[in-house]
C-alpha cells in the first residue's frame, strides 16, 4: 500500500484496505510508541470492502 501521510490501513487476508469510519486518533495517540504511525496492531474489525475501501461497522485493538 502506498500512501503519503499517516493513515489507517486494515490487513485482511493479506490485502492492504484504507479505513473509512474511524481514524488513527480514535485509538489513542498516532505517535506514541505504540500509536499507529509507529507499530503495526492487531485488532477485531467488522465492516466491508466498497470500492477498494475497509468501511469499518466496529474497531476494537487486541491487547497485546
Amino acid at each position: 500500500m502506498e500512501g503519503d501521510s499517516c493513515d489507517l490501513a486494515v490487513r485482511i487476508d493479506g490485502v492492504g484496505y484504507f479505513v473509512d469510519g474511524t481514524g488513527l486518533d480514535d485509538h489513542g495517540d498516532a505517535h506514541a510508541a505504540d500509536g499507529f504511525c509507529n507499530a503495526i496492531r492487531q485488532a477485531k474489525v467488522v465492516g466491508e470492502v466498497i470500492d477498494g475501501r475497509f468501511v469499518v461497522e466496529s474497531f476494537e485493538l487486541v491487547q497485546n
